[in-house]
């Protein structure tokens, strides 16, 4: 029979303490209440929602980096534990809450099977007024887009994603435009939705008098009819006007800007899809800065 099973010990045995040891960090196992997230098609509801449910990996570390303070609840896989430790001290040392969960659980919440082993809610980050984003904007080259009926959100995190790429200064929402950032749209950016800030513009007329008075000039992109984009001079502040697949832009809209430029191609298909016109747009424009 071990010690540890006898019966019979002495009495320093009896009266020894075991050593003080500093608790653990509270790890929440229960499974937590479901709440379905806002549908990715259903951009008005997420405007309205101060709090954004995120998944992904690169999407979570991103705000962390950035905005801390804006996550509320963590939700992850035990396996995520170890990439995450700086995180997870944080929300200990903060007292944000977070739960380990089964796969399952995650799949609800983001609704989603791409959720890459984690979830959280953060507060969004609020659009600028132009007036705010033209008054802090550095002098120099400068390229934004202004998206006018973009509403996909892979769309829009394909976007996201090529814009911290090329360096833009940041997207263009028109004043009734419902377009939010959503989960999806964060994940498919993989952490570019922190690193590229939304504007507000208000009435379209008052929005181009100040673009035009900050020295931008806008382009519209058509499928055709535009002047060659690889062949045009591109001006140093630029705004590229992106329309919604299908629809394109509004057609005052397109009237009103300083350039129209299309895309050449084969004419295999019609054109590119809205983000990958984007990519072709915006490495143009960095290659003519060159």
């Amino acid at each position: 029979m071990t010690e540890r099973e006898s019966p019979w010990k002495t009495r320093a045995q009896r009266d020894a303490r075991p050593a003080r040891q500093e608790p653990a960090p509270r790890v929440y196992r229960e499974r937590p209440p479901v709440v379905e997230p806002a549908a990715a098609d259903a951009p008005q509801d997420e405007r309205r929602n101060p709090e954004l449910r995120i998944h992904g990996m690169n999407a979570l570390t991103a705000v962390f980096a950035k905005r801390p303070q804006a996550i509320r609840k963590l939700y992850l896989l035990e396996a995520r534990i170890p990439q995450l430790q700086p995180l997870l001290k944080w929300c200990v040392a903060n007292r944000v809450g977070y739960r380990v969960v089964e796969d399952g659980d995650l799949q609800k919440l983001a609704a989603s099977a791409h959720h890459e082993g984690v979830v959280a809610d953060v507060l969004r980050a609020e659009p600028q007024p132009l007036t705010t984003w033209l008054r802090e904007l550095p002098e120099g080259p400068q390229c934004a887009l202004w998206l006018d009926g973009v509403g996909n959100p892979h769309n829009l995190g394909a976007i996201l994603r090529s814009a911290a790429h090329f360096g833009v200064a940041a997207v263009l929402l028109p004043k009734h435009s419902m377009l939010a950032l959503s989960g999806a749209a964060a994940r498919v950016a993989e952490g570019a939705a922190e690193a590229v800030p939304f504007v507000r513009l208000g009435r379209d007329d008052n929005a181009l008098a100040q673009l035009h008075g900050a020295g931008f000039q806008l382009a519209a992109t058509v499928v055709s009819g535009g002047s060659d984009l690889f062949k045009a001079k591109l001006p140093q502040r630029l705004v590229y006007v992106l329309g919604a697949e299908g629809e394109g832009m509004s057609g005052e809209l397109t009237t009103t800007c300083d350039l129209k430029l299309s895309i050449p191609g084969s004419g295999a298909v019609e054109s590119l899809n809205v983000s990958a016109a984007c990519a072709v747009l915006l490495a143009q424009w960095v290659s003519s800065r060159a």
